[in-house]
């Protein structure tokens, strides 16, 4: 460490936690979250290859899909490592850059899915209400461009958040409150007036969270009032089940996320396995069960995935 001013601290590294109480069972712990990582990172894996190899899947739905897993892995695959690490004993050290680094990468990722997950309700928007103007609407090159300004949505409003943190002193414990970095924890820590990082970040989160929010909401507002006016019951039910899987990805995302929300402003003194279990399921859980609902929701999907898993079957049946 250096010193700061005399008195305070610029520390190199932090320390992270695993599961308070716990310790000794952390080798086991660590044995369903492998599972849980390894199986998001197949289940998405597995999406991406299906949508790039099969022509008929080259469509606007999928190609937001396919944004959607790799959000998922960028969410998820960041806080993997130091966990791990954490679980397996071997450091629970983390650099101060490196720890910088995931926090960007952490939360980049978390705003891009909620901002792909609004592209997708958008998509849902213009293929029920407007279905003969779906290709021309939704072009691949306009598909792009919603892709990166996704990112870049995402991912400017932290420079200046986190480039604060360089200069920030830490005088308390450079113990964190997780087995990864989130900003919220670093803040916590530092001996100076973290006033503008504390309304800079609800801000943030306000506007990119809040926004993408009340845009899948509208865009709901109107898929129901076009279902409705379908005279069909059997029509209605079809243009609402094209919905049912976006509906589970947008409430596997924001109901843990309003959770640890809750739980961070509410039950600060709560026990800290409370806090570490809400962390663990708003990361994990969506890159595990996005895939897994698409692929039982969505036909042509669950075809690609057992094509990809039984090829000689599928072949022969389809002959």
């Amino acid at each position: 460490m250096r010193t700061f001013n005399g008195s305070f601290f610029m520390p190199s590294v932090f320390t992270l936690i695993g599961i308070p109480g716990l310790e000794s069972l952390h080798h086991w712990i660590s044995i369903p979250f492998c599972l849980f990582y390894l199986l998001g990172v197949t289940g998405n894996c597995i999406i991406l290859h299906i949508v790039r190899t099969d022509p008929r899947l080259h469509e606007p739905m999928y190609y937001f899909l396919a944004m959607l897993s790799l959000s998922d892995m960028g969410m998820s695959l960041p806080t993997m490592i130091s966990l791990l690490r954490v679980l397996w004993s071997i450091s629970k050290e983390i650099q101060f850059n490196i720890c910088v680094v995931q926090m960007f990468l952490i939360h980049t990722f978390s705003f891009t899915e909620s901002s792909v997950l609004l592209a997708m309700a958008l998509d849902r928007y213009v293929a029920i209400c407007h279905p003969l103007r779906y290709a021309t609407i939704l072009t691949p090159k306009l598909i792009a461009k919603i892709g990166i300004a996704a990112l870049l949505r995402s991912a400017i409003p932290l420079i200046p958040l986190l480039a604060r943190l360089a200069f920030f002193p830490f005088c308390h414990s450079h113990v964190l409150s997780h087995s990864y970095c989130l900003h919220q924890d670093i803040i916590r820590l530092a001996c100076a007036d973290t006033k503008f990082n504390v309304i800079y970040g609800l801000v943030v989160i306000t506007m990119l969270w809040g926004m993408d929010s009340l845009g899948i909401l509208v865009s709901y507002v109107f898929i129901l009032r076009s279902v409705l006016r379908i005279a069909s019951r059997q029509g209605r039910l079809k243009a609402l089940n094209t919905c049912a899987s976006h509906i589970c990805a947008v409430l596997i995302l924001y109901v843990p996320m309003i959770g640890l929300s809750i739980v961070h402003r509410f039950a600060k003194h709560s026990s800290p396995f409370m806090h570490i279990f809400m962390a663990h399921i708003y990361l994990m859980v969506p890159p595990v069960l996005n895939p897994i609902i698409y692929s039982v929701k969505t036909k042509q999907i669950r075809q690609g995935v057992l094509h990809l898993i039984l090829p000689h079957k599928i072949c022969s049946s389809s002959m």
